[in-house]
C-alpha cells in the first residue's frame, strides 16, 4: 500500500507505465487501519474506487485529516473476500501489504486491514471483475517469478498481466453504478510514474 498517492487535479490517480484502468466505482465507503494520524489509526472515507492491472486506489471525495488517498497493488493484496451480510450492505475486505522503499526496513511498516462498502447500488459488475483479475494477476506474477526466481516482488509487475479480454466479456450489473473503461481516460497530461517510491515524470 502507500498512502496519498499522486492525483491529477480531477482526482484520478497518475497512471504508472504501462498502466490500463480497468474501471471506477463511485459511491464507496472505505475503512482502513493503522493510518498514522488520529482515530487511533483507523480512518473511514466516502470516495471513489479505481482499479487498474496494477492496483486498487481508493481516493476520498473530502480528505480526513491527512488521508486523501490509499493506494492497494493487486500483488500486495491478500486475504481478500466478498462479504455479504443479512442487514449490512455487501462489502469487500482483505488485508493488503505495505510498499517499502528500498533503504528502508520492513519492520517499519504494518500490514493494513481494509473494506470497500457499497453503499449505494449493486456490485455485480465490481466484484467478479475485481477477483478475476486479482486472480489473473497472482497466477501471471507466480509464471514470471518461477522463470526470473526473483525474491523481491515488485507491484509493478502485475501490469504485464493481459486484461483487456477479460474486460471485453466483463458482465455488467445495471443495478451497479461501475464504470468499466472501454477506452483509456486521456488525462490532463502525459505524466507517467515509473515506480512506487518517486514522482511522476513526462513520458
Amino acid at each position: 500500500m502507500a498512502l496519498n498517492p499522486q492525483l491529477m487535479p480531477n482526482g484520478m490517480p497518475v497512471p504508472f507505465v504501462n498502466e490500463m484502468f480497468v474501471l471506477v466505482r463511485d459511491g464507496v465507503e472505505f475503512e482502513v487501519d493503522k493510518i498514522p494520524g488520529g482515530h487511533g489509526g483507523h480512518v473511514k472515507a466516502k470516495g471513489v474506487i479505481y482499479l487498474s492491472n496494477i492496483r486498487m486506489v481508493f481516493v476520498a471525495t473530502k480528505p480526513v485529516e491527512n488521508f486523501v488517498a490509499f493506494d492497494m497493488p493487486l500483488l500486495y493484496i491478500h486475504a481478500e473476500k466478498f462479504n455479504q451480510p443479512i442487514f449490512h450492505c455487501n462489502n469487500i475486505s482483505g488485508q493488503v501489504e505495505p510498499v517499502v522503499p528500498e533503504n528502508e526496513h520492513r519492520a517499519l511498516y504494518s500490514t493494513h486491514s481494509f473494506k470497500i462498502l457499497f453503499k449505494e447500488g449493486g456490485c455485480g459488475t465490481f466484484v467478479p471483475l475485481f477477483l478475476n483479475l486479482i486472480s489473473s494477476v497472482r497466477q501471471y506474477n507466480r509464471q514470471m517469478q518461477q522463470a526470473a526466481e526473483a525474491p523481491r516482488v515488485d507491484p509493478l509487475q502485475a501490469a504485464q498481466t493481459p486484461v483487456d479480454e477479460m474486460m471485453r466479456h466483463a458482465y455488467v450489473d445495471p443495478n451497479d453504478p461501475t464504470k468499466i473503461y472501454l477506452q483509456q481516460p486521456s488525462g490532463e497530461s502525459q505524466l507517467r510514474r515509473r515506480a512506487y517510491h518517486s514522482s511522476a515524470a513526462e513520458h
